[in-house]
């Protein structure tokens, strides 16, 4: 999947509601972009829900909301949230589904948390696309929509003007990547320090998805040899430098690392060195040169190709976009 490094600009956001619409994921939305925080500095937003059939309407948990706007609202923002809930069971509403294509054609931004997706399935406008959703429902999208190129593995995806997440959580993740690419990193750390939240987390591997260190408890034998690893990714290190760390055989290691991480112990390393890289690239004037060392990948050559594998664009692109932008 091609990255999508270019900036994004989001000054008006809208999140159509139903009957039937999970209010958590409604909370997300407001959290990430309806809570005025400019008094640390941090970016307003023109924030809204609006109202599918007009009028209050039904959430999950047997409580009403009431919008005050209709869908008229979504002709305004740039980016709209569709998020999930028992009202994406139906066809979506042909009006919210007009909104959604002329927004797209003005260039705004979709945003599918969960199960929001199958609205945008539904519509056609991830036809062609990567996408992912809930790991609960992605047989029954791949189903329903064999034209998407979906993802189970990932926590989001962003095709560049549209973007999904897997489930309810995950569209935070999905939120503070968008913010980085509206603001940059220092804006979309500063949010997710506001909601308590890691701005990288655990899950599977996408462009713009970090590996994070696996959760595991200070007893794990695999604990050592991780942390290890992370402060020493400028040195070289070979799955029996990480077994040593573990006390554990190769093979045993391997076997367990898998088991916990969800991938290889090279893989995982690899993903380290270029999250490592990419913070370098987004807070730092270190030269590419001296970023390869200081990652391990030992020569420029060697960073680009990894790089460009992981996130889909050279390191060169990637600090244009999301250096530090004082």
């Amino acid at each position: 999947m091609p990255a999508e490094t270019s900036p994004l600009r989001i000054t008006n956001v809208a999140v159509p509601v139903a009957d039937g619409v999970a209010p958590f994921e409604v909370g997300i939305a407001c959290e990430l972009f309806g809570l005025d925080r400019s008094d640390q500095g941090l970016p307003r937003y023109d924030f809204a829900l609006a109202s599918v059939p007009g009028g209050p309407v039904r959430t999950t948990a047997a409580h009403r909301i009431a919008p005050e706007h209709g869908l008229d609202r979504l002709t305004e923002a740039d980016l709209i949230v569709l998020v999930a809930g028992s009202w994406v069971e139906t066809p979506p509403d042909p009006a919210l589904v007009d909104h959604l294509y002329r927004a797209v054609d003005r260039g705004a931004h979709l945003m599918a948390i969960c199960r929001g997706a199958f609205v945008l399935a539904a519509a056609g406008l991830l036809d062609g696309l990567a996408a992912t959703t809930h790991w609960r429902w992605t047989a029954e999208m791949a189903d329903r929509y064999p034209q998407i190129r979906l993802n189970p593995n990932v926590l989001y995806v962003d095709s560049g003007n549209i973007s999904t997440s897997a489930g309810t959580a995950a569209g935070i993740d999905l939120g503070l990547h968008l913010l980085r690419r509206a603001h940059g990193a220092v804006v979309a750390a500063e949010v997710a320090r506001r909601m308590v939240v890691p701005l990288h987390r655990q899950g599977g591997q996408a462009q713009y998805l970090r590996a994070p260190l696996p959760t595991v408890a200070a007893n794990d034998p695999l604990h050592d040899a991780i942390s290890w690893a992370v402060r020493n990714l400028d040195r070289p290190i070979s799955v029996e430098d990480l077994a040593r760390r573990a006390r554990l055989a190769s093979r045993t290691f391997a076997r367990m690392f898998r088991d916990t991480t969800g991938t290889t112990p090279h893989r995982w390393l690899t993903n380290q060195r270029v999250n490592a890289a990419r913070e370098l690239l987004e807070t730092g004037d270190s030269t590419i040169e001296a970023i390869a060392r200081i990652t391990g990948f030992g020569s420029v050559d060697t960073l680009r190709l990894h790089f460009n594998r992981q996130v889909g664009t050279t390191p060169t692109s990637y600090r244009k976009a999301f250096g530090n932008r004082d």
